[in-house]
């Protein structure tokens, strides 16, 4: 009875040893399967985007003081306007925009060119106030208010991108640059009132150009629908130059 039991443990074994090797999963199909997919991303594409980020604009300290120069006090016993320096100008807001572009694929290599559009639409503003005290500094002899806004409402970029396929998931870099739109809004007051003040707003407005440079990731979701997580640093040359950071979500069809 022994010596049968102990043939019976063998054979056992053995079949069920080699059932074992017959199963995919144990041989590793499954997770070797999931680590070789193929995602075909060579090819034109089109998608839309929304954004959220940072503004910060660097606002020279004497921008208004060509204005303020045409503030004459009210009389010759008043005291000079007290204008303090502007700071940097900074806001967070949101957008929304589009992206089409070209993918060639080399096996896992991804090389394309993308056009890039965001409507961010910021709006960041410093304001100095000026408070002039008389000796006894409890009578307030002069208020002076100065204020510059700097507009960003919409860029549009042309990038170099380059990724790697991990699977249904393209990771990658780009860098490119854009034009886009700035308007200047500057405002100055006093108290007591100057003698017929000359100049008191100003509004320009002018095309500039930027650099934009990032990272990001597009994941397959279902056929040629992708969606897309990015980070964009951009900086802004003009008169007053701007660096702006943003994360974007968006949503793709790779036709």
């Amino acid at each position: 009875m022994r010596r049968f039991l102990v043939v019976a443990a063998v054979v056992f074994g053995a079949v069920s040893s080699a059932h074992a090797a017959d199963m995919p999963a144990l041989r590793g199909g499954f997770t070797e399967g999931l680590s070789h997919i193929s995602v075909n991303w060579q090819g034109f594409y089109v998608g839309a985007q929304g954004s959220w980020g940072s503004q910060r604009s660097n606002v020279p300290g004497g921008f208004n003081s060509d204005m303020q120069s045409s503030f004459v006090p009210p009389s010759i016993n008043s005291p000079p306007y007290h204008w303090p320096p502007l700071d940097m100008a900074n806001q967070l807001n949101g957008g929304y925009g589009a992206f089409f572009g070209y993918n060639s694929q080399w096996d896992d290599v991804v090389v394309g060119l993308e056009g890039n559009y965001i409507h961010d639409n910021f709006r960041a503003k410093t304001t100095a106030t000026g408070i002039q005290f008389a000796p006894d500094n409890v009578t307030v002899l002069t208020v002076t208010n100065s204020t510059a806004t700097v507009k960003l409402p919409d860029f549009g970029s042309l990038r170099v991108r380059a990724g790697y396929m991990m699977g249904c998931f393209l990771p990658y870099v780009f860098l490119g640059a854009g034009i886009g739109e700035q308007t200047i809004q500057r405002t100055i007051s006093a108290s007591p009132a100057p003698v017929a003040p000359l100049w008191a707003t100003d509004n320009n407005s002018k095309l500039i150009y930027g650099y934009t440079a990032g990272a990001g990731v597009d994941i397959q979701l279902i056929g040629g629908l992708f969606a897309r997580a990015e980070y964009e640093y951009r900086r802004i040359t003009a008169n007053i130059e701007s660096n702006i950071n943003t994360v974007r979500f968006g949503l793709g069809y790779k036709f």
